[in-house]
């Protein structure tokens, strides 16, 4: 699950990160400040999309708990720019599937050390 969560993570933050400026720079043109700040923190959340799915193949939690500062950050630039909703949501359910995936990594190394110690 890491390896799907990491391409997931990854695609996700390129395709954000692309809307996230045509946003940005649509709102600058248009001289709409509120919608230019919004795709500002729509780039940082897609950065923070990519490095979370970096993350997520060799540190899992660091991921989810990345992909869950991300979320924040979207909801928080969802009110001038509506589609950061979606991204949010990404966000959380990648961060659900980093945390599972570090939950049972975590577990198949206990019952591997438990196994071998006997």
């Amino acid at each position: 699950m890491k390896i799907a969560v990491g391409i997931i993570g990854i695609l996700l933050g390129m395709i954000s990160m692309l809307q996230s400026c045509a946003v940005a720079t649509g709102g600058s043109i248009a001289a709409n400040h509120d919608l230019a700040g919004a795709g500002s923190v729509g780039v940082l959340v897609g950065l923070l999309f990519f490095v979370g799915g970096a993350f997520a193949f060799g540190l899992p939690l660091v991921s989810a708990i990345i992909f869950v500062v991300g979320s924040l950050f979207a909801f928080i630039a969802a009110s001038a720019f509506t589609d950061m909703k979606v991204w949010a949501f990404a966000d959380l359910i990648l961060a659900a599937m980093a945390f599972f995936a570090w939950r049972s990594g975590r577990a198949g190394r206990i019952k591997t050390t438990e196994g071998g110690a006997k």
